[in-house]
């Protein structure tokens, strides 16, 4: 009689990094393993979601994506604040260390809650470009993006969410540069435009520290798109906020009216919306990233979310 041997456990034919715990407490690093060995299913289906909520974020005639900037019309993305509410390990919690980050579906909680963040289903669709390589698409670069939702709270600091983690995750950038979360419209609170934040990491080992972002900035969303979204109910609190400010007065896109950080936003409510942007990162340039609001930026003198202090 044989003396039975220890079987250890796998998952898609990968061994656990830590064979005593559960497949949800791999730690980020088993998570990206699994992402990259099936990056291909996991961005089709991506795109493929974004693009069920509403049919835009697709190829044009030409074979290009849409909602992006030829390589002549490519700007530098610019450099902005992360804000007080980064969950990047910089300021407090840290999403970026938790498995289950690495995901396209950002609506819900994961971890020790599924929380669902309600409100206007919305596709984001990001293609990243590598302008110190000749404005090539910069496959392996992942992005963390992370935002407010619909009543302008954000998971893990503000009064009554801070044991959710929606609203944030990472995805790494396919052949064409591309990455794709789905997502909902986020609110429009105090002082600040409608906006996005997201962070670019130059490969996916680098994710597990804030300091290796290559680039850090915001997406203004479309005004005539927020006043429609922000008419359906949810979203009451918004249509005041949004009175009182503008992209020429936001502390952070004022300097040119978020001329190159306006998303493409195709859709309805009814459907969805599905946003898109070019993300033109030089590599050469130091990044000046992450960090607390100076002024203006979030938490700060130029807007301040419900339920959050500063």
């Amino acid at each position: 009689m044989t003396a039975k041997q220890d079987v250890k456990p796998t998952y898609e034919g990968r061994p656990y990094a830590r064979p005593d715990e559960e497949l949800v407490d791999q730690g980020l690093q088993f998570d990206i393993g699994t992402l990259l060995s099936r990056r291909g299913v996991l961005v089709a289906g991506a795109g493929a979601a974004a693009l069920g909520l509403a049919a835009c974020t697709g190829s044009g005639d030409d074979g290009s994506n849409s909602g992006t900037a030829s390589s002549g019309e490519l700007t530098e993305i610019p450099q902005e604040t992360a804000g007080p509410y980064p969950g990047d390990g910089s300021n407090g919690p840290d999403v970026l260390a938790e498995s289950g980050v690495v995901r396209s579906d950002i609506r819900s909680s994961f971890g020790s809650s599924t929380t669902t963040a309600e409100g206007v289903p919305m596709g984001i669709e990001l293609t990243v470009y590598d302008m110190a390589n000749d404005n090539a698409r910069f496959e392996g670069a992942a992005v963390y993006l992370w935002h407010c939702d619909r009543e302008g709270r954000y998971s893990m600091y503000s009064e009554g969410v801070e044991g959710e983690n929606y609203l944030r995750g990472v995805q790494v950038a396919d052949a064409d540069g591309v990455v794709a979360f789905q997502s909902v419209f986020p609110a429009c609170y105090s002082g600040r435009w409608p906006h996005l934040h997201f962070e670019v990491y130059p490969d996916a080992d680098s994710i597990s520290d804030s300091a290796n972002a290559i680039a850090t900035s915001q997406i203004a969303l479309p005004q005539d798109v927020c006043e429609t979204v922000y008419a359906e109910e949810g979203y009451e609190q918004s249509v005041e906020n949004l009175s009182q400010v503008s992209l020429e007065s936001d502390g952070i896109f004022s300097d040119d009216g978020g001329a190159s950080q306006l998303a493409t936003v195709t859709g309805d409510v009814a459907g969805g919306y599905a946003i898109a942007l070019a993300v033109g990162v030089d590599t050469a340039t130091e990044a000046a990233a992450g960090g607390m609001s100076g002024g203006g930026g979030d938490g700060g003198p130029g807007g301040t979310p419900p339920g959050s202090e500063g």
